[in-house]
């Protein structure tokens, strides 16, 4: 056993630092992000632009501490949302210590995977190619989108994982520690996110409405938080919070027969609130048109989309 160095009162060397996750949308990067955490931070779901913030999500062990950056999928904009995105997971690569390239296992590496490839080589970050599906596809598949993604750019190292398996998360820690500088730890050790309370509650309701709904109804959804109050004598949270769409049609979807739909989205998002907030929520959820705010950058910024914050 070799001998503990470390003087009285200095705390032990640990690795710290900043690893982005970036990729083409869907790609896997908030489920992985929950993954490593062990708790839901970050919202999921099959639709594109899912993630539109950029989330620093801390993983804390005894020799390390991690800051993943989840970012925002980088596609071809069509509008001033889709750019503030782009620019958004662009960014995060400009300050931190290692680079992730998280490519879907399960889907052809393309045109979209090799422009993405490109913004990651050109920072000055450690590179690791992430894998990630992997549980969707057999050995063969694999190694064939391994040789493909290698083909992209070079990289430091590389890891396969499936998050929902639960496969190799903990093999892309380390390899992830690895590739990090001796350092403090940033953040208190019990602190999942830095994401403002606000943010994440706005999120958790976006996500239920994502999922009850198809077409172009998803991507036109925004969600903001009008009143968050915790009342300690009935240990209740009121959450008001206003869902905006862009068209009257698209509130009707939402609202639903009756408004079946809007009750269920509620259900559905009272139960991530709950645990979130660690108490009885009250939802109150409000649905409004606002046309064409994907286009609006004042809107956007209200949101806190991409930079907005």
């Amino acid at each position: 056993m070799s001998a503990d160095t470390t003087s009285p009162g200095e705390q032990p060397a640990v690795r710290s630092g900043f690893v982005a996750l970036v990729g083409r949308p869907n790609a896997g990067k908030s489920t992985l992000v929950n993954a490593v955490v062990g708790t839901k931070v970050a919202i999921t779901s099959d639709t594109p632009q899912t993630t539109r913030h950029r989330l620093r999500a801390v993983v804390d062990t005894e020799d390390a501490q991690i800051v993943l950056v989840d970012t925002p999928g980088l596609h071809k904009p069509h509008d001033a949302l889709g750019e503030s995105l782009n620019r958004s997971g662009l960014m995060a690569l400009s300050d931190v210590d290692v680079a992730c390239l998280v490519i879907d296992g399960s889907a052809q590496v393309g045109k979209g995977d090799r422009w993405v490839a490109e913004q990651v080589a050109a920072s000055r970050a450690a590179k690791v190619l992430v894998l990630t599906k992997v549980d969707l596809v057999d050995q063969a598949r694999v190694e064939r989108q391994l040789e493909s993604a290698r083909t992209l750019m070079e990289y430091d190292d590389e890891v396969a994982v499936s998050a929902v398996e639960g496969f190799n998360v903990d093999g892309f820690v380390g390899t992830v520690t690895r590739l990090l500088p001796e350092g403090p730890r940033y953040f208190p050790r019990d602190m999942a996110t830095d994401q403002p309370l606000e943010v994440m509650v706005a999120e958790f309701i976006r996500e239920k409405v994502l999922r009850s709904t198809f077409d172009e109804v998803p991507h036109a959804v925004g969600v903001a938080v009008d009143e968050l109050e915790y009342v300690s004598a009935s240990d209740l949270a009121r959450v008001t919070a206003t869902v905006f769409v862009e068209r009257e049609s698209q509130k009707g979807i939402i609202v639903g027969r009756g408004g079946e739909m809007i009750k269920r989205i509620g259900s559905e998002a009272r139960v991530d609130l709950e645990r979130l907030l660690g108490s009885r929520v009250y939802l109150d959820l409000i649905v409004k048109v606002k046309r064409n705010w994907r286009r609006d950058a004042s809107q956007i910024r209200r949101f806190g989309y991409g930079e907005g914050l």
